[in-house]
């Protein structure tokens, strides 16, 4: 029920598209754009691609927008979280902390559908990795996970320590201090591994959010 309340208020907020040409992807945007595709048949049979055009950048500037091509042509836009009506269900657009966490086709029996990243995308890339390597490219995923459950583990007590040491909290909890003590070299490390272990997950889409960081789109 609730999800049904966030998709109509999603789809409320969709604009038509100007009509103009989808800019093809070029190589320098590889971590300033995603490009997804999607290819759907309308009710008469003819086949039609979907294209879902997002700027990372206009994200981090506070315009969170996402652009639906159809055939090539701007057919709409939508502020995020986005969700854009197509022929047997509509499109699914969220933005996290370090990118998308979905991009995906929901049809109306409720099956869903990834869609596919332009292959000179750096989620295109990832998704091409986990066709040719698939062993190392599994692996891969799961040293993020461990990267990010270990930095987890590790940074809360060093946390709960440096927030208690303020006076303004320690007058009411006094001070506790965390028994992981980590020097600031491997800290520093934690911080650096975590962040390139978040962004090889939203590369494939993948986001829980107690590792990869609070939901950004929420749609009050």
């Amino acid at each position: 029920m609730f999800k049904d309340w966030q998709r109509k208020r999603a789809v409320k907020k969709i604009k038509p598209g100007d009509g103009r040409a989808l800019r093809p992807f070029h190589w320098w945007q590889w971590m300033s754009r995603g490009l997804f595709y999607l290819t759907l048949r309308s009710p008469e049979g003819a086949a039609h691609i979907y294209a879902v055009d997002v700027s990372y950048w206009d994200y981090l500037l506070g315009e969170a927008k996402a652009h639906l091509f159809l055939d090539g042509k701007h057919h709409a836009v939508s502020k995020l979280p986005a969700a854009f009506p197509v022929p047997g269900g509509h499109i699914d657009v969220r933005m996290a902390a370090y990118g998308l966490k979905r991009c995906h086709f929901v049809a109306e029996d409720g099956s869903q559908q990834q869609l596919r990243a332009d292959p000179q995308s750096a989620e295109g890339h990832r998704a091409h990795l986990d066709i040719t390597h698939p062993v190392f490219s599994r692996w891969l995923g799961i040293a993020s996970m461990v990267v990010l459950v270990a930095a987890l583990l590790l940074g809360i007590p060093q946390l709960v320590e440096m927030v208690t040491s303020w006076d303004v909290v320690a007058q009411y909890t006094g001070t506790w201090v965390s028994p992981v003590q980590l020097p600031d070299w491997l800290n520093g490390a934690l911080i650096f591994g975590a962040l390139a272990a978040s962004i090889e997950r939203a590369l494939r889409l993948r986001y829980n959010w107690l590792l990869d960081g609070g939901d950004l789109d929420i749609d009050f």
